[in-house]
């Protein structure tokens, strides 16, 4: 799919002011996970201002897309993301992880517009995408289900039979974004209980089975299409991403999985996103 450099550069300049806005929140809530959501950030952007089918003014409309996030842990971005697409005010964002707030540390469905499952224990995203894309196929809907989940709930049994369950139905309309990072809270996924060969065990289990660079939004929106071009299984996009994407002392540190920065590292954070890690002058200093 083509899509003209002067869009592609707004996509990339919203991705930008989510991550700034990620650092920010997570600065004044003083808790919750850095590496995750500066990763996804990209796939969030890409789905929620060019690919999905929803209405931030009606967030139940019957015949949206529906977007499930498994790995709760991400909902600093999906919240951001949230915000900047208009379900709710960027101010509320320094609620996050506060008392009473609907920026509960795992996404709650009933706290906030725009969330469409509870998520937190780590693995039941899949399972819940696959009970989504049935109900939705019984209302004879055209929507889509798009699931982002984590590499390492793939370690978790309920996440296979899920799996299985899906490609011997043939559940379709049904994407699953893998963030493959590489990271867990206490190591790397290779280390700990690797997943690998994950394309050739999805694929076994039929899947249609894409391999992608997740911040590349060309490449992210190429798939998608892809996987909604197939009709006889459901689709899964592997997104090779960064944890910590754009902040440099963040990278592919899994150290960085579970903390937020401190004022000095919030600082360092932003200037690295600004200035794109020192390569260009920033215009926000």
């Amino acid at each position: 799919m083509s899509l003209g450099s002067e869009r592609l550069e707004q996509l990339e300049l919203i991705a930008l002011k989510i991550r700034e806005d990620i650092i920010k929140s997570l600065l004044i809530a003083k808790s919750g996970h850095s590496a995750g959501p500066l990763g996804v950030t990209d796939i969030l952007t890409t789905l929620y201002f060019h690919i999905l089918n929803h209405d931030p003014k009606n967030p139940k409309l019957e015949t949206r897309d529906r977007f499930i996030l498994s790995a709760g842990h991400l909902c600093p971005a999906l919240y951001v993301t949230l915000a900047h697409s208009g379900y709710f005010k960027l101010n509320k964002l320094a609620t996050l992880r506060k008392f009473g707030s609907g920026l509960q540390g795992h996404p709650h469905n009933l706290a906030l517009a725009g969330i469409e499952n509870s998520s937190g224990p780590l693995g039941q995203g899949i399972s819940q995408a696959v009970g989504v894309a049935l109900g939705v196929a019984r209302k004879g809907l055209s929507s889509e289900v798009f699931i982002l989940g984590s590499d390492g709930e793939m370690q978790e049994g309920q996440v296979w039979e899920a799996i299985m369950f899906a490609g011997q139905k043939r559940v379709n309309h049904l994407t699953y974004f893998i963030d493959r990072n590489n990271i867990q809270i206490d190591g790397f996924v290779d280390n700990i209980m690797g997943i690998d060969p994950l394309k050739t065990k999805l694929e076994s289990f039929n899947w249609h089975v894409q391999e992608i660079n997740g911040h590349n939004i060309l490449e992210i929106i190429n798939a998608v299409e892809l996987a909604k071009a197939v009709h006889d299984k459901p689709s899964a996009i592997i997104a090779r991403t960064i944890p910590g994407k754009g902040v440099k002392f963040m990278e592919n540190k899994f150290e960085w999985h579970g903390k937020p920065p401190d004022e000095k590292e919030a600082k360092i954070a932003l200037h690295d996103l600004r200035t794109l890690e020192g390569q260009i002058e920033s215009e926000h200093e």
